[in-house]
């Protein structure tokens, strides 16, 4: 059971300075009515699930009702406060020279409540006219939505492959060699932000592997989906650290867009689509691009595609070129680079889709933030350590050492 209680002490006063509470800082009694064990359980709980989700579960674990919403968004935000100065005062565990480091960055929308998107969103907003009034057409948006930068610092071993151990050949695989597996991801470190621009993200995943590689001695990869402007902030940060990043497109991403490239020449249930795709993959894999692009188009123009079929192929096509730098997946292969960006994929499902996009939740900026940080927090497994961080620098502003010399006490 908990309930409140009233606690009655003496304070220190003294001309022009704010009370001292002696015994409070002897008992460590937090700012407000709730407790500091109160608190966690409301973080906890609050980002595991839903605000009222959260709060039944405390109801349940306490008794009686402790928090209304509001209350617990405030200690949600109030939480998460020391995020950024636990991990700047953290020292990562050092790793061979021969181990890679590898970086990969994603973006997803969260909902946001009006008032909080950001400038150039909110304009499309108000500029944008809907032909239904009860639903979306083809093409249209809804421009409710703030984009968050996620990231993935990892280390990992490198483990040398063949094109044929990342996707089946034609005719599926003889089962005489099974597939070797990828590098495997070892002292992740995620971060996410939907309040900071792409470029503060960036940045932050620089500085943890900065602290990881220091000299810099370790080949560090970056995994990329081909987005420009991601491209671009990662090569401006390369440089202005002087750090040799060697950038690899996820294969997952080129594969996608071979599948819709195949749709163009074969129908939805064509089973020589998967033999389409398989044979232009293993062909990218060994690091033939240039001629896996030249097949599309002659097929294309041999066929005669409508303007529409030759748009999509032309667009496959496209994007291969225009990341033919990143793309030499022989060279990444032989070397033992991950290829793939499966990690911060999956983080970008488990830290937003599983919580921020829930149906019916709309976010302002600190409140998705607060939540967004904290789950990262417990997904890298630092939240213990970080609780105790917290509460010993919510006590150092509460608590501050007095200068007691001039102080009387007042009853």
């Amino acid at each position: 059971m908990v309930a409140t209680v009233t606690v009655s002490r003496c304070a220190l006063r003294c001309p022009g300075e704010t009370n001292t509470y002696p015994a409070d800082r002897v008992l460590n009694l937090p700012h407000g009515r709730h407790s500091l064990g109160l608190r966690k359980l409301a973080v906890l709980e609050a980002c595991r699930s839903s605000y009222d989700t959260a709060i039944e579960a405390i109801d349940r674990r306490c008794g009686t009702r402790q928090l209304g919403k509001r209350q617990a968004e405030e200690l949600v935000k109030a939480a998460a406060a020391d995020i950024d100065a636990f991990y700047a005062a953290r020292t990562p565990e050092p790793a061979g020279r021969d181990t890679l480091l590898v970086l990969s960055f994603d973006g997803k929308g969260i909902v946001m409540r009006p008032g909080h998107l950001r400038e150039a969103t909110e304009k499309a907003a108000m500029r944008a006219k809907r032909t239904f009034r009860t639903r979306l057409s083809a093409g249209e948006k809804t421009c409710r939505k703030r984009m968050a930068t996620l990231a993935v610092v990892h280390d990992a071993d490198p483990v040398p492959r063949r094109p044929h151990d990342i996707i089946a050949p034609p005719g599926g695989r003889t089962g005489t060699r099974p597939p070797r597996k990828g590098p495997r991801a070892r002292v992740k470190w995620l971060t996410a932000s939907v309040e900071h621009d792409p470029e503060h993200v960036i940045k932050a995943a620089f500085d943890q592997a900065e602290a990881r590689d220091p000299q810099p001695r370790r080949r560090w990869v970056v995994l990329v989906d081909g987005a420009t402007h991601q491209l671009d902030l990662v090569r401006a940060e390369a440089d202005r650290r002087d750090v040799i990043v060697h950038v690899v497109l996820d294969i997952v991403h080129v594969i996608e867009k071979l599948w819709a490239a195949a749709r163009c020449f074969h129908t939805a249930t064509d089973p020589e689509t998967e033999t389409w795709v398989g044979t232009k993959a293993a062909r990218i894999l060994a690091g033939d691009a240039p001629g896996a692009i030249a097949d599309i188009r002659t097929e294309a123009a041999r066929l005669r595609l409508t303007d529409g079929q030759r748009a999509i192929a032309d667009t496959a096509c496209r994007y291969l070129t225009n990341n033919a730098d990143h793309i030499h997946y022989n060279q990444a292969l032989k070397a033992g680079w991950p290829i793939a960006s499966g990690i911060v994929e999956g983080a970008a499902r488990h830290l937003i889709a599983d919580r921020l996009d829930i149906t019916g939740s709309r976010w302002s900026v600190p409140g998705a933030e607060a939540v967004l940080t904290l789950r990262a927090l417990i997904s890298n497994g630092d939240f213990p350590q970080y609780w105790t961080f917290h509460t010993h620098r919510e006590r150092e502003r509460l608590y501050p050492r007095p200068n007691q010399h001039n102080d009387a006490l007042m009853a």
